[in-house]
């Protein structure tokens, strides 16, 4: 089995720190040792429930314990963990399973409903399994009592899909992002390679696991190097100053509005932030101004990043013993290479702006069952990220704008299409455009320009509410507006 597996990669962190605590979550600890027998015991669930190698499993969890639990017990199988958003409505988890091939969901109690509302009408999706029923002979506490905790893992390759992740496509349906363990032990090594990190660091984790960042920054590299993740899955600037302190983390990984609201947030002084050494920022772009007052105000490096799904997602980074330039995402990261195209996809000079492309074994096997999609974004081994960008001499890169019609909302790619479509499905409506409003704290909100019917009657709340029974929160258009048509 090569050590490119996600599963012989926890095994062998495990024979090295079996003591160190792997995970925090309120008062929960788990040590390296307990995490590797929980996992093995849950791979056991779910094999004797027919999960083999290559099959789907749906994972619909918040930053709890049992999520990396879940995650690192499909991989072990060979199988696939579709990583999916807690805040999934009904319908957008009827299209999630069916288009996954889904065979179980994994899920918590207070999501079990959304299963049962939509059971009928999903085609390979037979077992939902809930984390947190109490019962004692639950499958989770059961496994998790009574083992069996020794497993005999799939043989896995490098190229073998390890994980699956739902981006929104242009044509406003999402798509599987299918990642290979090789693609992900691009990530895993991250931490250490780029940010000195060792297994005494303690990472907070409070950007959900079912995003690649947050997969990537606060699970896989910390995994990787025996240290320790602390779990948020509801917070307030208060209450991570006081994780901060309690717990003495010494990096975040997050989206810049976390650390604009730290920044803002008064009574810093009233909390010991001593241990922490390092902030990486990614998700979405953070206004260079305020790089400076948050590394002078918390006396803390501020890092930033690059990535997108479809690259694992790292792609660039920032480097502690580098010359920071602000505004710049930094210099691929080891193993992938970037450059500035035309629209011909010809290459273009130093410090001259164009589409932004990469290469690397961090770039996904492709989108699922979509042969034509996958073709598109990725051209002869190049990636295209859709991004504008340039490059200057010294190989930093600085993105400068957009090439397809994406919105970003607090690290969440939102396709205007895929919300026109649930407007135009109002019967007040006429027609919809989606378009990207600034904003300081989420980077982007979604503004909807709505016509409406001729003697239709519609207000903003009843389009918020219809779009409430569709789509998850961050889609949802945080200003609406009627007009009388669209240019």
């Amino acid at each position: 089995m090569s050590t490119v597996s996600l599963g012989m990669m926890l095994e062998e962190v495990r024979n090295k720190y079996p003591d160190n605590v792997s995970l925090i979550y309120n008062d929960r600890r788990l040590t390296y040792n307990e995490l590797n027998k929980y996992s093995n015991a849950l791979s056991h669930v779910l094999k004797n429930l027919g999960i083999v190698k290559g099959d789907k499993v749906s994972l619909m969890l918040p930053n709890i314990p049992e999520f990396v639990i879940s995650y690192l017990s499909v991989a072990k199988l060979g199988a696939v963990a579709v990583t999916l958003n807690v805040l999934s409505t009904p319908y957008e988890l009827t299209y999630l399973l069916n288009n996954s091939d889904s065979k179980i969901l994994i899920t918590t109690s207070s999501s079990a409903k959304k299963f049962d509302e939509i059971q009928d009408r999903l085609d390979t999706c037979r077992h939902m399994i809930c984390v947190d029923d109490p019962h004692d002979d639950s499958p989770c506490r059961k496994a998790f009592r009574d083992g069996p905790f020794d497993l005999d893992m799939a043989d896995v390759d490098e190229d073998d899909p390890v994980v699956m992740i739902y981006t929104s496509g242009l044509t406003g349906y999402p798509l599987g992002a299918v990642l290979t363990h090789g693609n992900l032990s691009t990530q895993w090594t991250l931490l250490k390679e780029i940010c000195d990190g060792t297994d005494k660091d303690r990472g907070l984790s409070v950007i959900p696991f079912f995003h690649s960042f947050g997969a990537s920054a606060n699970l896989l590299s910390v995994i990787h190097l025996g240290a320790s993740s602390v779990l948020m899955d509801q917070f307030s600037i208060d209450r991570i100053f006081q994780v901060i302190e309690q717990e003495k983390i010494t990096y975040i990984a997050a989206v810049p509005r976390l650390f604009l609201g730290m920044l803002m947030h008064q009574g810093v002084e009233n909390y010991d932030l001593s241990s922490l050494r390092l902030c990486i920022t990614g998700g979405s772009a953070m206004p260079p101004k305020f790089i400076p007052a948050f590394e002078q105000k918390f006396n803390v490096k501020l890092m930033e990043g690059y990535g997108l799904t479809e690259a694992s997602p790292v792609c660039s980074f920032s480097r502690l013993h580098m010359k920071q330039k602000p505004g710049s995402i930094g210099t691929p990261i080891p193993g992938a290479e970037a450059k500035i195209v035309d629209g011909n996809d010809k290459d273009l000079p130093a410090d001259t702006e164009g589409e932004l492309v990469v290469r690397g074994a961090n770039v996904m096997k492709g989108y699922y069952k979509d042969d034509a999609a996958t073709a598109e974004v990725i051209r002869n081994g190049w990636l295209h990220t859709g991004d504008l960008a340039r490059i200057d001499k010294d190989g930093y890169i600085f993105l400068t704008g957009r090439k397809k019609r994406m919105i970003i909302t607090s690290g969440f790619n939102v396709y205007p299409r895929e919300v026109e479509l649930v407007l135009t499905m109002h019967p007040a409506v006429e027609e919809s455009r989606v378009v990207a409003q600034p904003d300081l704290m989420r980077g982007e909100i979604v503004k909807a320009l709505i016509v409406k019917k001729d003697d239709a009657e519609a207000d903003e709340k009843d389009i918020l509410k219809h779009c409430r029974k569709y789509l998850s929160s961050h889609k949802i258009p945080r200003e609406v507006e009627f007009v009388n048509g669209l240019d």
